[in-house]
């Protein structure tokens, strides 16, 4: 008998399990493949390995911008996926020993909800039953793969990749055809891009970068298109079979030949063969129904993760997991949606928390927009020869304090958290000015801002 069986080893399950696991909580975690998830194996980590590798070889690339001359600079693949194989192993092997030093158990297996009894919530894994008096999903998600013509069959034989397959490529492709302009699209592309390939970025809205501030998003898209990305936007893949993939836009069907397709359309949750109908769980559209404390529709089970299909990151799945645990440990906490910072990987980054430009005039806010150059940033000019980053804030006009707050250049994920920091503590602008920033840095000239 378990205090806590927690389905699922990704950043949700697993950050949960040490917390639970430190508070005296009897705990299992069971996962079919590898600790640490997608984000750990197949997202957050590898693809940030490999975008490191390219920044490197832009600069090597560029480095007569600032007086450093390199007779020549060359891309090795193999080796950048080979240290990015050792960068997750490492990463893996560490959260197995953290889980290990907080005393909770791990099984690899693939387990199914069988029932709730007398004793608690009965889950299955490789035969054997194990019972638990509360029950955490964080079974995480999955591609999405839509009933594309030949997709399936292009999945199968290695044309057609996902986030999984493409991160183990032994070879760069001379054409990749990226379909979807959402975060992994574009930092495939970011990644593509700079090592070499020609890439195309199909896409089926009228912009790139799903929800983020379409100014931010337009300028993204300017500068990656001045540097060879073509991006179809408006168009709907009609096939991706025989090296290539077809797509109509404005009522004509045109053929892109490739190496490679990769779909990055969106992920879906992971409930399907779960057994949640076995205990009545609600779900919406494939995902696990929760609100702001964690909790599902049956009481003693709890959600957290991309399977509840609410914010599909990983530091949302920390959080979301940490609510649970509060809440199981009898300790009030929520989550605050609002306040959560996306950042896209490409080089410039781009990073974002809260209101954008659209969602105030979809919300009738009375808000005030300002965007600033990052060239207010002694520093952002030193390192940034041909660099145009801004910084967009939206400001409450009632209460003055900070709703929204968008970043384009670099630094932009690491400064972001202090954003998002003003945003969940509703920081007014008096409040701001009042902070001494470290000079010189590209984050102060969120304080100049405060005086314009």
């Amino acid at each position: 008998m378990y205090d806590l069986i927690i389905l699922g080893g990704g950043p949700a399950g697993y950050n949960a399990a040490e917390r639970a696991g430190h508070a005296g909580l009897k705990t299992l975690v069971i996962e079919e493949r590898a600790l640490g998830g997608v984000c750990l194996n197949e997202g957050c980590i590898p693809t940030k390995t490999l975008l490191y590798s390219a920044k490197i070889y832009d600069y090597a690339k560029h480095g007569e911008d600032y007086g450093v001359k390199f007779d020549s600079a060359a891309i090795d693949h193999a080796f950048v996926v080979e240290r990015k194989n050792k960068v997750v192993k490492q990463l893996v092997s560490g959260v197995g020993a953290k889980l290990k030093k907080s005393g909770v158990e791990v099984v690899k297996a693939t387990a199914q909800i069988k029932e709730r009894n007398a004793e608690g919530f009965v889950v299955t894994a490789e035969g054997k039953d194990y019972v638990g008096k509360q029950l955490l999903i964080c079974t995480g998600s999955s591609p999405a793969l839509p009933p594309i013509d030949g997709l399936a069959d292009s999945v199968k034989s290695g044309f057609a990749l996902t986030n999984r397959e493409v991160l183990d490529l032994k070879e760069l492709p001379k054409t990749i055809v990226i379909v979807g302009g959402g975060v992994i699209g574009l930092e495939m592309a970011s990644y593509f891009n700079s090592v070499g390939s020609k890439v195309y970025v199909v896409e089926m809205m009228d912009h790139i970068a799903g929800a983020v501030d379409r100014e931010i998003s337009a300028m993204l898209q300017k500068d990656y298109a001045a540097r060879g990305v073509e991006f179809i936007l408006g168009a709907k893949v009609t096939s991706i079979k025989d090296k290539a993939v077809t797509y109509e836009k404005d009522g004509k069907s045109t053929v892109l030949p490739c190496d490679y397709a990769l779909v990055s359309i969106g992920r879906r949750p992971r409930t399907a063969g779960l057994g949640c109908e076995n205990i009545g769980l609600k779900l919406e559209r494939g995902a696990i129904v929760t609100n702001e404390l964690g909790k599902t529709n049956v009481p003693g089970v709890w959600a957290a993760g991309d399977v509840n299909g609410k914010s599909m990151l990983a530091h949302t799945a920390y959080r979301e997991g940490e609510v649970c645990i509060n809440n199981i440990l009898g300790k009030k906490d929520r989550i605050n949606y609002n306040s959560i910072p996306a950042v896209i990987y490409t080089n410039p980054e781009v990073a974002s928390v809260g209101e954008t430009s659209e969602s105030i005039k979809e919300k009738g806010l009375d808000a005030s927009v300002q965007t600033v150059t990052l060239k207010y940033s002694g520093r952002y000019i030193a390192e940034n020869e041909h660099g145009n980053g801004v910084v967009k804030i939206i400001t409450d006009n009632k209460h003055h304090n900070i709703i929204g707050l968008h970043m384009i250049g670099s630094y932009a994920s690491e400064i972001i958290y202090g954003a998002a920091m003003m945003v969940e503590t509703e920081m007014r602008v008096a409040d701001i000015q009042k902070l001494v920033f470290p000079h010189p840095t590209v984050c102060e000239v969120i304080r100049e801002a405060m005086f314009m």
